[in-house]
């Protein structure tokens, strides 16, 4: 229950804070169950926090048009304010759930009842793929290849040279290679092993390397805490030779 959580026996000398802190509590407890990254986690309750900064109220009094005017004011980028909103609508979306409890614990403790404070006509839409400003395009196949070309060159000078760091630059030409060639992430790439690249009937010609098993993919967690292997790992096949 969560008053139980909440009071814990004691009576704290700010129920409102308390109260608040529990919220921010339960929620990550929700959070973690669904195994969601930890900064993904802290990321949504610092952007919380700095809307109950702003509103100078408790969730239980928080309105939409606080929240338009704090979005309005902001003078962020599309895809931030979609992450600030997102993060204000999940939290709203976990207080208001009656399978937690804390609408009838807030209208017990403080006489008041959270509501939902992110709706469809205060949303920003998902329009586009890519919510990137517009100036920060992609490198046309000329630009990639002379990247490529580069790091070649620089890892080839260094090793003709004998001077260290040869190795390192090799590396690194390669992991651009790798990150182009199976359209991985950053943190896709880094996490990938040696056992990760299986063969591809479809593609013969490629060997051992047909294949690339994401085992560490955008929505799946990189803790050693956790012993059992995620679930749900993707599977990228080569788009070029």
């Amino acid at each position: 229950m969560a008053a139980l959580s909440v009071l814990g026996g004691a009576t704290p000398l700010r129920v409102e804070s308390a109260l608040f802190e529990q919220m921010l509590a339960g929620w990550r407890r929700q959070q973690l169950s669904r195994r969601l990254g930890g900064s993904l986690i802290e990321g949504r309750e610092r952007t919380v926090r700095r809307f109950q900064e702003y509103a100078q109220g408790w969730p239980w009094s928080w309105r939409s048009e606080q929240l338009e005017r704090w979005v309005a004011e902001g003078g962020w980028a599309h895809s931030t304010v979609r992450g600030y909103q997102g993060a204000a609508g999940a939290f709203c979306g976990y207080v208001t759930d009656p399978r937690y409890g804390w609408v009838a614990e807030c209208e017990q403790r403080v006489g008041a009842r959270p509501t939902q404070i992110c709706h469809e006509d205060n949303m920003a839409v998902h329009v586009a793929d890519y919510e990137g400003r517009p100036e920060r395009r992609p490198l046309s196949r000329l630009e990639c290849q002379a990247l490529f070309d580069a790091a070649d060159d620089r890892a080839q000078r260094l090793a003709d040279s004998r001077r260290k760091g040869w190795l390192t630059a090799f590396r690194d030409a390669t992991l651009l290679k790798v990150t182009y060639g199976w359209g991985l992430r950053c943190r896709e790439v880094t996490m990938l092993d040696l056992t990760d690249f299986t063969a591809n009937p479809a593609a013969q010609q490629l060997g051992a390397l047909g294949v690339c098993h994401v085992r560490f993919g955008k929505a799946m967690r990189c803790d050693a805490r956790f012993s059992a292997a995620p679930s749900g790992g993707g599977q990228r096949d080569a788009v070029g030779g």
